[in-house]
């Protein structure tokens, strides 16, 4: 049982960036699955969640049209788009899943979530 997040690099203010996140041992379709990300020298912090049936979530500070989270049913992945991207957006972004809500959780708590992927680091400079 294993997520993967992957898609991130370096860009440059206001490029755009997209996160997959995939599953090895389980199907991510049947259960929430949320993107956190974390700083250097931060706490993580929620950015998005998406239930089983595509309802999104997003934690504060986080526009739906700059960060984007969806279903790649086709590629079972679970992806999240970045628009305008700035150096504050510098990370490592994490998805994960507690492998048994179809809905996303109420709370932005990294304890809900027992199953992580290794993180994908984004870096925006210029």
């Amino acid at each position: 049982v294993q997520l993967q997040a992957s898609g991130g690099g370096l860009v440059q203010p206001g490029e755009s960036l997209r996160l997959s996140c995939s599953a090895s041992g389980f199907s991510l379709g049947y259960y929430a699955v949320a993107w956190f990300r974390q700083a250097p020298g931060m706490e993580r912090k929620g950015v998005a969640c998406i239930s089983s049936t595509g309802t999104r979530t997003y934690a504060n500070g986080f526009v739906e049209g700059r960060f984007t989270v969806s279903r790649d049913y086709a590629n079972r992945t679970v992806d999240l788009q970045m628009y305008r991207l700035t150096p504050e957006d510098t990370a490592v972004y994490y998805c994960a899943t507690d492998r048994s809500s179809r809905i996303c959780p109420p709370a932005w708590s990294t304890s809900l979530f027992p199953y992580w992927g290794q993180g994908t680091q984004v870096t925006v400079s210029s």
